[in-house]
């Protein structure tokens, strides 16, 4: 990087809001919808991510001395572990009985989104690799001057966590369910490459959703209105309560997000029975080659229609519109039976106390080769018949 008078100036934001969209968009780009400054904004302005949740922006600028912007990173200082999808409940137990304050804590991601994509976003043209480095310090330093115990950054590209891990973050490896389109025409193209028991089971399922007369529809950009939004929310907020007891994004987010730049990259599979009542449905965002499935939400149990709704509609999409792939979301080894395939996932942790670090190191030295490994198993065990996908 260049020194002296042309050394870049770097900045911490304590809203989106303060970094032009313009400027933000110039460096996150288009491939993915979670990293814009829109998806950002209806988070923060919808009071989803903000202080009173625990999520304080800190969003860091890095602008050459004529003020140009180079590279940006979104960036929050946590006092809690919530809605990260990165697991370090363990390490902050533990530091906590060693005598230590794990929180506040730094977290370099999209809140909420358990999405693989840059972290560290470069201005095309601008030095990659040095503005990434130059990120990194500047979240230890930050780290440092706000009492953090640490740099958490998920969820970020194979290549950032190649090249953060010279620069003292620690490496640690997960796994999510991914499609992968290759090359279908149709669905039954798709599932002529599964195997036979696979094969069968699938249509059987979605045969099921057929015989209990659910009338599905799939609603892009505008054509979801504040009535789907009403529902959905509601539907989302019933699941959450059966399951986890904790809603991490409000009502005020779907209308503020419908209202976004991004607003035509919304994608929402709607389920209702034969009289029109809404059933559930399937939040998704669109990338420029990729379906991100993100949340469900019912009302009442229907057979299959989540794996319908979810999985089989969302590979419809995707090959009706010439995708690479779907990302489903986070965990569900049921996945892989219906053709989603395990795929790595990182993270990258910057650790100050060196007693912490170096009992973490030790952990995540155990921990990725398993992982490694059940990825590997994953797929030599995986749904697809001989000379389909590999």
């Amino acid at each position: 990087m260049p020194d002296g008078t042309d050394t870049p100036a770097i900045t911490a934001h304590g809203a989106i809001a303060d970094i032009p969209a313009v400027e933000w968009d110039a460096c996150a780009g288009s491939a993915n919808p979670f990293i814009s400054h829109a998806f950002l904004r209806a988070l923060e302005e919808s009071g989803s991510a903000s202080a009173q949740t625990g999520w304080l922006p800190r969003h860091l600028a890095v602008r050459d001395p004529d003020g140009r912007l180079m590279a940006v990173a979104p960036l929050y200082l946590k006092s809690h572990s919530y809605g990260e999808y990165v697991f370090d409940w363990g390490w902050a137990d533990a530091y906590r009985r060693a005598g230590g304050s794990y929180y506040p804590k730094l977290q370099g991601a999209v809140p909420f989104t358990p999405v693989t994509g840059p972290r560290l976003l470069v201005r095309p043209g601008e030095d990659g690799p040095g503005l990434r480095a130059l990120l990194a310090a500047a979240m230890a330093r930050l780290a440092e001057q706000s009492g953090a115990s640490s740099v958490h950054i998920t969820f970020p590209t194979a290549e950032e966590y190649e090249q953060l891990a010279p620069l003292g973050y620690l490496q640690r490896l997960g796994s999510q369910y991914h499609w992968r389109n290759d090359g279908y025409g149709s669905f039954e193209d798709f599932l002529a490459a599964l195997s036979s028991r696979k094969r069968k089971a699938v249509r059987r399922e979605r045969e099921a959703v057929a015989a209990q007369d659910i009338r599905l529809s799939t609603l892009v950009g505008a054509d979801v209105k504040s009535r789907h939004w009403d529902v959905f929310h509601r539907f989302y907020q019933d699941v959450v309560d059966r399951k986890w007891g904790k809603a991490y994004v409000n009502r005020a987010f779907f209308e503020a997000l419908s209202a976004s730049a991004v607003a035509d990259q919304v994608v929402l599979v709607w389920a209702e029975d034969s009289d029109g009542q809404p059933l559930g449905a399937a939040f998704n965002m669109l990338g420029d080659d990729t379906l991100y499935g993100r949340t469900w939400g019912a009302g009442s149990h229907r057979d299959f229609l989540h794996f319908e709704a979810c999985y089989y509609r969302a590979i419809d999409f995707a090959i009706a519109h010439g995708l690479a792939r779907v990302e489903a979301g986070a965990q569900g080894e049921h996945k892989v039976s219906r053709g989603y395939l395990p795929t790595p996932t990182y993270s990258l942790h910057w650790i100050r106390d060196p007693r912490l670090r170096d009992a973490v190191a030790h952990f995540l030295d155990h921990e990725r080769p398993l992982i490694a490994e059940d990825i590997a198993e994953q797929m030599r065990d995986g749904p697809f018949r001989q000379g389909g996908i590999s």
